[in-house]
């Protein structure tokens, strides 16, 4: 009997963890994927090409007036599907409208305001700004912190699976050393308590977890940052997550509020404060581009315009 071919959301999911994608990134591509079927009236995507896709992606610049970095989201979603999954690569998908992209300046904070957010905070979320803030990091970054991601002794902190699946280190901040490290002991007595948080293996990716099926108990693998909730993996396994962002998220949002802060400030701010803190007081670009994992340096060079300093020394006529 002929094997029947698995459906399309069961294959772009295999695809996606043999590359070792991020669960967001999957999320991403999928929605992309079935809002261009939906947009195409539920035809297949082996029976569409090129011209479907410029069609779907010329709307969503025109009708629905999407950001540019959204339109090469869904771009980039089906170049995935077609390239990777259907083994049918697209080639030229011709002229495209593209959305217009406006030139944004980060928001940023002083020192002192970003202090007094952090100050408004507590426990996990406390140290969670302090993290975004004092290391740069993204705050789902963050929150992915396991125990073995941090080194006491060279005081740096690795970030695994980051940003474009790249793993990087960045610096531990030397105040927040203490807070980590009693951080860490209250996770290593409660594990060697076994305490009932840890009854449940944490989430693990999904090839270390076939792998090693025990290493899910281990303390090295334990989050920095769990979750009070459990959740079912994909294979119906009971396991313990990180601490979602949009609790991290809506605890700064209601700390600049108490703080009296009036700019349109969220957790990525942190991220860009660190970055322009850094250039203010004289580190190399490259290094700065380094710790924020960019790829690119035109992306850690929009942080000179925040601080003025694009303009290659040319002074005004007023001084």
């Amino acid at each position: 009997m002929e094997r029947k071919e698995p459906r399309l959301r069961e294959q772009v999911r295999n695809v996606i963890r043999v590359n070792h994608y991020s669960v967001r990134t999957e999320k991403s591509y999928w929605y992309w994927i079935r809002y261009f079927i939906r947009f195409h009236h539920m035809k297949h995507p082996r029976d569409m090409g090129p011209q479907e896709v410029n069609q779907f992606l010329t709307w969503l610049a025109v009708h629905r007036n999407v950001a540019s970095a959204t339109q090469d989201q869904a771009l980039n979603s089906l170049v995935f599907l077609y390239d990777k999954v259907l083994d049918q690569p697209l080639g030229d998908v011709g002229g495209v409208v593209r959305s217009k992209k406006p030139r944004k300046l980060p928001v940023v904070l002083t020192h002192e305001e970003a202090v007094r957010i952090i100050n408004e905070l507590s426990g996990d979320s406390r140290l969670i700004a302090s993290l975004l803030y004092g290391a740069g990091l993204r705050v789902t970054e963050a929150c992915r912190l396991r125990v073995k991601d941090l080194d006491f002794d060279r005081k740096v902190i690795t970030v695994r699976d980051g940003k474009g699946a790249k793993d990087r280190t960045t610096l531990m901040p030397s105040t927040l050393v203490g807070d980590l490290q009693s951080h860490v002991e209250a996770t290593r007595r409660a594990w060697k308590d076994k305490s009932t948080a840890f009854v449940h293996p944490v989430s693990l990716p999904f090839a270390l977890a076939r792998k090693y099926p025990r290493a899910g108990f281990a303390l090295e693998w334990q989050w920095l940052f769990p979750s009070f909730n459990l959740s079912t993996d994909n294979l119906g396994n009971i396991t313990r997550h990180h601490r979602h962002i949009t609790s991290v998220q809506r605890a700064v949002r209601n700390a600049t509020r108490s703080a009296g802060i009036h700019k349109r400030t969220g957790c990525h701010t942190f991220r860009h404060t660190f970055a322009t803190e850094l250039l203010k007081h004289g580190t190399d670009i490259r290094t700065v581009q380094d710790l924020l994992g960019h790829s690119d340096l035109r992306t850690t060079q929009i942080y000179t315009h925040v601080l003025g300093q694009g303009f290659a020394g040319v002074r005004s006529p007023l001084g």
